[in-house]
């Protein structure tokens, strides 16, 4: 029986590990692929061609992460349609515009419908007539066409207390309206008038995107909601059903093949901005959401503090 030397069995011995470590290596580099390709499209890689669905729920803010993932669907030769599927009362007015703008161009590349379920109103519906087609559900409430800029005036209060609030600024309307100072007729135009211009942005969107003529806008001027049968009979959405009915039109009218699985895309912030969010969730906890939202806000709430 042949001995060995020291020196081999330790180069022996070195190169076993150095296997084990690829090893270890390419499990993890596959391991990764799979969680990565499970996390982008809740489920496990299968290939082939699909329906996306993107989720737009909760308070509507401008998202990069968002607005990354949608553009990249465009350029994803594996996604035949998108599915837009919409639970949200609305959010600022940048937020609903620039998702707005972000589908447009989607839909250059691919059929794309909106899904609302419960709620649908204000930006979510901006983000809604993005799409080639909208369904929603006969109870799902949306509409609510507007914009709105809420402030609040404390100065008696403050009187009462015997405290005095004093700014210095370069112009009368630098900061106004605010609620430390009276709300003067000039304060109170300019207000209006900025809100008025947001709106009528807003409204020149629906008639575009709905087919509509400026005169059929006084169907939702005033800013109400409506029930998806409401919304139907004003010409506000296309049908009543759901993301099955979605699947039947997209097969129908857009020659997308039956059967495709449908996948729901998950956003993955960047860590940077996931501790953004954080420090906005907290403040939101301890802030009314009116006061953490920046900018003109196009949302529906039914109440009042």
């Amino acid at each position: 029986m042949m001995a060995y030397g020291s020196d081999y069995l330790v180069d022996r011995r070195r190169l076993k590990r150095r296997l084990t470590f690829w090893r270890i290596a390419t499990v993890v580099a596959v391991v990764a692929a799979i969680v990565i390709g499970y996390g982008r499209f809740g489920g496990p890689l299968g290939g082939g061609d699909f329906i996306a669905r993107v989720e737009v729920k909760g308070v509507i803010l401008h998202d990069d992460d968002r607005i990354r993932e949608i553009r990249e669907l465009a350029k994803d030769d594996s996604v035949k349609a998108v599915i837009v599927r919409i639970d949200s009362p609305g959010g600022t007015v940048v937020g609903g515009e620039t998702l707005h703008n972000a589908l447009l161009a989607l839909g250059e590349e691919k059929p794309l419908v909106a899904v609302m379920d419960g709620i649908a109103t204000s930006a979510a519906y901006m983000t809604a007539i993005a799409t080639d087609r909208l369904f929603a559900r006969e109870g799902t409430l949306t509409g609510s066409i507007g914009v709105i800029l809420q402030t609040t005036e404390i100065t008696k209060l403050l009187e009462m207390v015997g405290v005095s609030a004093r700014s210095f600024k370069s112009g009368l309307l630098k900061a106004t309206p605010s609620p430390l100072e009276p709300l003067t007729p000039q304060v109170a135009a300019a207000t209006q008038s900025l809100v008025a211009e947001m709106f009528r942005m807003f409204r020149d969107m629906v008639l575009l995107r709905r087919g509509m003529s400026p005169a059929e806008a006084r169907k939702f001027s005033d800013g109400r909601v409506f029930t998806g049968l409401q919304a139907l009979k004003a010409g506000l959405i296309d049908q009543i059903g759901g993301e099955e009915d979605a699947k039947a039109w997209l097969t129908e009218q857009k020659n997308v093949p039956a059967g495709l699985k449908i996948r729901t895309i998950r956003i993955k912030p960047d860590a940077p901005n996931l501790l953004v969010r954080l420090d906005s969730l907290a403040r939101k906890t301890i802030l009314s959401e009116r006061l953490t939202l920046d900018g003109l806000i196009s949302i529906w709430h039914p109440f009042h503090h």
